[in-house]
């Protein structure tokens, strides 16, 4: 059973895809099996090579969570791998001519659909595979091949409409952007007594920071310690109106959609001048800007970097009064194991507050909290509580605790719910750069203070 509303036939078309129907549906299929396997020879080595020996099975949350077997992570991958001897092998190919097993039909649709979108891509499979198979990658490819036939949900297909048009993740448009940001800055003047402004679209600035969209209304405190952190250092910095997020979500789904989203981050640096992009708190977007940039769109012309190396490439030179708390760091699974962002955070957190403890496992062996790769769906709620049910006894085993870092957007919507569902509800959760903002003794070694 799928477990997410799919999106209507009108909303694909609106990112571009055509739905495919009827006995289309199977040429279809095998001619984009062919186009990804050619696209990405690494898929096929993975395909190829899995011994089923199961190492995987106890690394996974969502096999964990549900105790379902085909989200052990080689069962899942064999739903594709059936598909793919039956199209891709000369074996496959003989027996089909004399059979119909195997065959790519509505029913292979569903079962792609049900379980590739109960894998958070979190790619801690492959840390305890014997051949390094990323299953990840093998969901990814499956997704776009989905998506490509016009099946996809109706939540991500919004948010990929969303940032084609306007550059985030909730469609708003410049007059609300420069709204939010006024209302900001009047907070961090009520508490600071200063001029903090949050720049939108400023030419000739030094610094582009791309944030999550959510930091602007959900998540503010992340946008209040990033102001005033770049006024601190005096930094020439602005927002862009025009891709006001960090996160890509074409990469869950779309591989095109994805190419396009990061092509603003290009147009928009361009436009200012930058001759530096920070990125926000957000793992899979963070994953994207560092390891996929030049593969999708060429060199970049700019330094990147993530707020919390920034942040931590600078600590030496604020001035932080110690937070009396507790705390610990969720490692996103993006940073961890997808681009080894696990030392900056943990610096800034034991500089701001009083006591930092580590959760067990951690840094790139950290479960995923199970809200990641687009499954914040209301629909998926109760599922995504089974699949954040080891981050809960990870953090259980910390009590007493008042502070669960989560620097990435995603994290942050999830691990509240979960923290609440298994009964911690009163333990805070926020960002690493909120901690920092709230530790920070305000002045300014830039002259803005």
């Amino acid at each position: 059973m799928i477990p997410f509303h799919v999106a209507k036939e009108k909303e694909m078309r609106a990112i571009g895809i055509e739905p495919v129907h009827g006995d289309e549906l199977q040429g279809k299929a095998v001619k984009l099996i062919h186009d990804y396997r050619n696209l990405s020879r690494s898929l096929s080595v993975m395909l190829e090579n899995c011994t089923r020996c199961g190492a995987c099975a106890e690394a996974c949350h969502s096999y964990l969570g549900t105790d379902d077997y085909y989200n052990i992570p080689a069962a899942r991958a064999g739903l594709f791998r059936r598909i793919f001897e039956r199209y891709c092998s000369w074996k496959g190919r003989l027996i089909g001519r004399l059979s119909r097993k195997n065959a790519f039909n509505s029913r292979i649709v569903g079962q792609w659909a049900e379980y590739f979108y109960q894998c958070n891509v979190c790619r801690r499979c492959a840390m305890f595979c014997p051949f390094g198979i990323d299953t990840g990658e093998i969901t990814i490819a499956a997704r776009n091949i989905l998506t490509q036939l016009g099946i996809a949900p109706h939540f991500i297909v919004g948010i990929g409409k969303n940032e084609l048009n306007t550059g985030n993740n909730t469609g708003i448009l410049k007059p609300a952007i420069m709204d939010s940001c006024a209302f900001l800055e009047e907070e961090l003047r009520e508490e600071t007594g200063l001029d903090i402004k949050i720049p939108v679209d400023k030419p000739h600035a030094d610094v582009l920071y791309v944030p999550s969209s959510s930091e602007l209304f959900t998540n503010t405190d992340t946008m209040l310690g990033a102001a005033k952190m770049f006024h601190f250092l005096g930094v020439n910095w602005t927002l862009s109106s025009t891709i006001l997020e960090a996160a890509n979500y074409g990469f869950l789904f779309d591989l095109d959609i994805m190419k396009r989203h990061n092509r603003r981050l290009r147009i928009a640096a361009a436009a200012i001048g930058a001759e530096m992009v920070i990125q926000g708190e957000c793992g899979h977007g963070w994953r994207v800007a560092r390891m996929l940039s030049e593969g999708a769109n060429g060199p970049v012309t700019f330094h990147l970097t993530h707020i919390l190396e920034f942040a931590a490439a600078n600590i030496s030179k604020f001035r932080l009064v110690k937070i009396p708390m507790r705390a610990t760091l969720h490692d996103p699974c993006n940073y961890g194991r997808g681009s080894g962002l696990v030392d900056a955070p943990r610096e800034l957190i034991g500089a701001c507050v009083e006591e930092f403890v580590e959760m067990s496992p951690n840094r790139e062996l950290n479960f995923c909290c199970g809200g990641g790769s687009g499954l914040l769906m209301d629909e998926m709620k109760d599922l995504r509580m089974l699949l954040g049910k080891k981050k809960a006894e990870q953090i259980s085993a910390l009590q007493p605790l008042d502070y669960v870092a989560l620097p990435c957007a995603s994290c942050k919507a999830q691990v509240p719910l979960v923290l609440k569902h298994y009964g911690m509800g009163e333990i805070r959760t926020g960002g690493v750069i909120e901690l920092l903002g709230k530790a920070m003794v305000m002045g300014s070694i830039g002259g803005n203070g």
